[in-house]
């Protein structure tokens, strides 16, 4: 079967969805378009697809739609690709593929080239760039559906300013050589960026085979605004209450409940494992771009 699979969760509904939908079908014949309806869908469709012979499916949405669809063909020996339609479209960027051009985006998929990455796992859950645990999970817990439509990227900033104000939780981190850390709240990474084109695991690599782990000790709005202008400046790993480092496995326990996300979408609550699943994600990528020195 030489048909692709484009999984596509539209932002929007009604035109604009079916404007999207004609836009990705006039790319290439061989597209055949399956669109989510609700939370689930993603993973269930791309199941389906392995299931028919589908070789490559493609994942037409945001984060939290790539994350469905990798959960979905994790196991099988398929070809990943995305076209960055979606509110947050961080790992696409990660990638390589950055706007949301979908010309441009396609031509990625046309040429064929594949990349092998890391696939990483928490509590047996498939991720491909990032697992937040404490503040950054709960405000995705609290943005809703609708508050996202509504307001886009805005709707996160709004929720974060209500949960920076709450006292923070105490966040117990072990790494695989045992060694025990601290903090308010921690981020998981397998890629280098974070909500956007803001590098904040500077020596990740998406197939080293580690974990790059971020660990803040405090969660101020005070807190909060430093730690996004060392960020901005990239060198919030010279704060003294900010902990970078790397790791093959990753444990985070609390003694209260404590979210956890994956790829923008809640996944539980602590405690957590991290590792790496034992195969590695193929996708539709242009090749790595030389490191800076």
């Amino acid at each position: 079967m030489n048909k692709i699979l484009v999984i596509l969760n539209p932002a929007a509904r009604g035109e604009r969805a079916k404007t999207l939908r004609e836009s990705i079908e006039h790319l290439s014949h061989r597209i055949v378009v399956r669109e989510t309806r609700k939370p689930g869908d993603a993973e269930a469709l791309a199941e389906r697809a392995v299931q028919q012979g589908f070789k490559t499916v493609i994942a037409a949405g945001g984060d939290g739609t790539v994350n469905e669809v990798v959960n979905g063909i994790a196991e099988a020996d398929v070809t990943f690709g995305v076209l960055p339609v979606g509110t947050m479209n961080v790992f696409a960027l990660e990638l390589g593929i950055e706007g949301t051009d979908l010309k441009r985006a396609w031509s990625v998929i046309e040429r064929g080239e594949t990349r092998e990455i890391d696939l990483p796992m928490g509590n047996g859950e498939y991720f491909v760039q990032l697992a937040g645990v404490g503040l950054d999970a709960e405000v995705v817990r609290q943005t809703t559906p609708d508050f996202k439509k509504a307001l886009g990227p805005v709707s996160y900033v709004l929720s974060l300013a209500q949960v920076a104000a709450r006292k923070p939780p105490r966040i117990v981190v072990t790494a695989a050589d045992g060694v025990t850390r601290e903090g308010s709240f921690v981020l998981v990474g397998n890629g280098r960026f974070y909500g956007g084109p803001l590098v904040l695991f500077r020596g990740a690599k998406l197939d080293d085979g580690l974990l790059d782990v971020v660990i803040f000790k405090n969660q101020s709005h005070w807190d909060l605004m430093r730690y996004l202008q060392a960020i901005l400046f990239g060198n919030h790993h010279e704060l003294p209450d900010v902990e970078y480092f790397q790791t093959s496995s990753l444990e985070v326990t609390s003694d209260q409940e404590v979210p956890v996300e994956l790829d923008g979408e809640m996944a539980g609550f602590a405690p957590f494992k991290f590792g790496f699943a034992p195969r590695r994600l193929r996708v539709l990528a242009p090749p790595p771009k030389p490191a800076r020195q």
